[in-house]
């Protein structure tokens, strides 16, 4: 009998070694790993990501909240790597149950953000011998710094068929970012696409000198987006509207919609200013084992269980 999980072994060693650098990088720079629970009574309710139910709770397409939570709790600098389930997430590069590493740190802004997230980066890719660059999908990356950076609006401006005001107009962001942006980001050396619009990041904290905007970032490696972080917004109130308006977005699409996360609202009172990052392991391991497709670098896919 033939194993996949035999053919991948190295794959595995790597992600092993990948995972083991993670938690060696925070513990060093003063973070708590903490253990939040993976079911949860209310999700944050984004229009884009869909909640596997479980019973009358949800299997948490994030550790978000509860995070959240423990900032507004006293926990300055905390971090987990944890399993998070997507209904309707499933590809090449999506499972729907996969591993994410999420951070936090209060006082910092997105941009400092983007700067640890450089440092942690090439941390792994020290600790994995890869050095200042890797091959992926037969480009030749090269991850020594400065790392560039892009809004989104000159990104649209760069590469879309349309403006980044008309694709909001039309409904078509999503469509346009992913088809005719994406792959073309970060080809010779990585790449983070910051200030989006204020629509498309429904946690994440405005621009002081531009309130269309929202203090959001991806990075974008050889086309891979492999994290998504934000300058976090700390007001319940407006936080409640956001909330609000994707619940509409997901009644108008036909979707289910989800209790609204009281406590969550009721801690943000409390949380302090801060930054988060939420990045995927998975897709950090397929780059750096240099893999087509997320199936090689988990030992279990759905289809095997």
């Amino acid at each position: 009998m033939s194993f996949r999980q035999t053919r991948i072994r190295k794959h595995l060693e790597l992600r092993a070694c990948v995972i083991q650098s993670i938690r060696a990088f925070f513990t060093d720079n003063g973070y708590l790993e903490v253990d939040t629970p993976n079911r949860i009574p209310a999700p944050a309710p984004e229009a884009r990501i869909d909640a596997q139910p479980s019973g009358s709770w949800y299997m948490q397409p994030s550790p978000e909240l509860c995070m959240k939570r423990l900032l507004a709790a006293g926990y300055p600098k905390i971090f987990q790597i944890c399993k998070c389930y997507r209904r309707n997430e499933r590809g090449r590069r999506h499972l729907p149950e996969l591993t994410m590493l999420e951070w936090y740190a209060a006082g910092t802004g997105y941009r400092e953000m983007m700067t640890e997230c450089e440092i942690l980066i090439r941390h792994i890719a020290r600790d994995t011998g890869a050095g200042d660059r890797i091959v992926y999908s037969g480009a030749q990356i090269d991850l020594t710094l400065p790392w560039k950076r892009m809004t989104v609006e000159d990104a649209f401006a760069r590469y879309a068929s349309l403006s980044l005001a008309d694709a909001l107009e039309q409904n078509r962001f999503d469509e346009v970012l992913a088809l005719e942006i994406e792959d073309r980001l970060g080809r010779l050396g990585p790449l983070f696409l910051y200030d989006y619009p204020v629509a498309c990041g429904a946690l994440a904290r405005r621009k002081a000198e531009d309130q269309r905007l929202v203090e959001r970032f991806e990075l974008y490696i050889a086309g891979l987006e492999l994290c998504n972080a934000f300058g976090e917004l700390t007001d319940p109130a407006e936080q409640k509207l956001r909330f609000e308006w994707e619940q509409n977005l997901r009644r108008y699409a036909g979707k289910p919609t989800y209790p609204m996360p009281f406590r969550f609202l009721q801690a943000m009172k409390h949380m302090p200013a801060a930054s988060g990052n939420a990045l995927g392991i998975d897709r950090l391991v397929m780059l750096f084992a240099d893999a087509d497709a997320i199936d090689d670098v988990v030992a279990f896919i759905p289809e095997e269980l």
